[in-house]
């Protein structure tokens, strides 16, 4: 995705208790909106991610887009979930992406990380990558079995390796799917 193109492209979600959210490209005009969303996230929503996330790091995020495929979710005008594949730039790593997905709270368990999965992996598959990575806390059983089903591999666990909120440290499973 080039970030002078204009963001034309949206998708329609239907989720398991009805509600209805649109997919599209994130845009240098969402930053307020992804902000609010993560300020308005539960700490339960955040606790396996690397929160706090600033205005600072959204603009980071926002300045990158040339090596990102970043979706948002958005409802009534509300940016709630964010779904991002980083593309590695450097040519060794030529095809390479790494996954990362945010949910508020009140999105969990009806199904909208499983369609900002499905059309995150299509879009990937469109732009000829070929292998995608994520790593996620041992203790994240939702995500973990998300990504199964589309997929990913246990590549390996990366004992102690996130410090939480509860003061404890946790293991990072480390996955992958092969694309091509």
């Amino acid at each position: 995705m080039r970030s002078d193109r204009k963001v034309v492209n949206t998708w329609r979600a239907h989720l398991k208790d009805g509600r209805q959210v649109t997919l599209r490209f994130l845009s240098i005009d969402d930053k307020d909106k992804l902000f609010e969303m993560f300020s308005s996230m539960s700490e339960k929503a955040l606790r396996w991610s690397m929160a706090p996330y600033t205005m600072e790091s959204i603009e980071r995020w926002i300045n990158n887009l040339p090596n990102l495929i970043p979706l948002v979710a958005e409802q009534k005008a509300r940016v709630v979930g964010y779904a991002v594949i980083f593309k590695f730039p450097h040519q060794r790593r030529k095809g390479i992406g790494d996954l990362a997905i945010y949910l508020h709270q009140n999105f969990h368990n009806v199904g909208l990380g499983t369609a900002m999965t499905e059309r995150l992996l299509k879009l990937a598959t469109k732009e000829k990558m070929h292998r995608i990575a994520l790593t996620v806390i041992k203790e994240n059983k939702i995500a973990l079995t998300l990504y199964e089903k589309f997929g990913f591999q246990v590549e390996g666990t990366s004992k102690d390796a996130f410090y939480g909120p509860d003061g404890k440290y946790h293991d990072i499973i480390n996955m992958g799917l092969i694309l091509h």
